[in-house]
């Protein structure tokens, strides 16, 4: 595969991240409603976020589909789990 195709993945696949940490904010809604939900899912997901956007912009050569696809995890992730305690 030539380099601009897997680059196109990658940019898809950091929508589709985008689109999967967005879902968490259905589960803020309920939080703030008073329906709490679990806080192991969304630590988890914010130390996961953390450690790929760390990957992604330590390196020499930034992997940016992956750093722009992990921050919504983290904030999310941060706000999902405030929201629950």
């Amino acid at each position: 595969m030539n380099e601009k195709t897997i680059n196109r993945i990658g940019w898809f696949a950091s929508l589709m991240a985008i689109a999967m940490y967005t879902s968490y904010i259905d589960q803020i809604r309920l939080n703030l409603s008073g329906q709490t939900g679990s806080i192991i899912l969304p630590i988890v997901t914010t130390i996961n976020c953390i450690a790929w956007t760390m990957y992604g912009g330590l390196r020499e050569t930034k992997d940016w589909p992956i750093v722009v696809c992990n921050i919504p995890g983290i904030l999310l992730g941060i706000i999902t789990f405030l929201t629950a305690i």
